[in-house]
């Protein structure tokens, strides 16, 4: 068990939604150096950002949080930007914490790397059994791939590197633009503003039937610091809380939560994406203690209210 509170922890993302409260957990646990450089500090999608970085700052452990995401729109517009920016960014950094001796690596990885097909729950032996949905493969295949390097670098290198699967995150602090947000945010505000302008309806892509899983963001963080301190071992790890929901259940729990009275329209010239979502998160709670403790309507109604609180900044 690494005693994170003594070691020099640098967070990539750290600025960012899952980022920030993974740098407040830190805090929380403890951590008295934690490195959190901002994008515009460096960008590691740039030649020679990792190497800087790391001998800058030396680092100790490393919890690479940056990504380039976004929804369904984000994906179907930007999938060779997705490909791109997150292989370079992990492929990078992942080398600099060899070359620097880093006592331990986290990298964390996305659901849309399973199958588009999957069984459910998805167990993380069947990663490789099958296409990702079409939509988010290039993301997803870019990601999986840092699995593939974490699992060769430890082989041929003896690096400490884990790799976590976390399931759709949501809470404060998200990020709400309508056309670039996952689907609760993007939900959350266009409720808000509908009800706002005495809608009668609110459009949503697909047809409702399609599943996710959704973690609260801060059960996110706390798994992810669990994992750093105690888990060491090459097999990837889900992270979410066995609960699967369909978008039409999630889309009426937010319209309540909003006061949004008016009707749902569903658009099924958009697509649903992958037609299920819903993780066997046994190996989480087995390997290190990790089981989310936030129920998906108290979490919901924690984001609503704190959108309301900074919607007009």
């Amino acid at each position: 068990m690494i005693d994170l509170s003594s070691k020099r922890v640098l967070v990539t993302g750290g600025h960012g939604f899952l980022g920030g409260h993974i740098v407040d957990r830190l805090k929380a646990a403890g951590a008295r150096e934690i490195l959190a450089p901002s994008r515009s500090e460096c960008d590691l999608t740039q030649a020679g950002a990792a190497e800087r970085l790391f001998a800058a700052y030396r680092p100790e452990v490393v919890i690479h949080a940056a990504a380039a995401v976004g929804g369904i729109g984000a994906n179907q517009k930007n999938p060779g930007y997705f490909f791109y920016a997150n292989m370079l960014m992990g492929l990078e950094l992942i080398e600099a914490t060899r070359r620097h001796k880093v006592e331990k690596v986290v990298v964390l990885g996305t659901i849309c790397s399973y199958p588009r097909l999957t069984p459910v729950p998805f167990q993380e032996v069947d990663l490789w059994n099958g296409y990702p949905e079409e939509v988010t493969a290039p993301y997803g295949i870019a990601k999986k791939a840092l699995l593939v390097q974490c699992q060769a670098y430890r082989q041929q290198y003896g690096l400490n590197a884990i790799f976590l699967l976390p399931v759709n995150l949501y809470g404060p602090r998200d990020h709400f633009d309508p056309e670039d947000s996952h689907v609760v945010p993007a939900m959350i505000r266009k409720f808000v503003e509908a009800r706002a302008r005495r809608s009668d309806t609110v459009v949503l892509w697909g047809d409702g039937t399609a599943t996710r899983e959704f973690l609260y963001v801060e059960d996110a963080a706390e798994g992810i610091i669990r994992a750093t301190a105690c888990y060491n071992k090459p097999e990837p790890v889900n992270l979410g809380t066995g609960v699967e929901t369909s978008i039409r259940e999630l889309a009426e729990t937010i319209a309540q939560l909003t006061g949004f009275q008016g009707g749902i329209a569903w658009d099924n010239r958009r697509p649903n994406g992958q037609p299920r979502r819903c993780l066997d998160v046994s190996r989480a709670e087995r390997e290190f203690g990790f089981r989310a403790t936030t129920p998906l309507y108290e979490g919901l109604r924690s984001t609503v209210e704190w959108y309301h609180a900074h919607r007009a900044s």
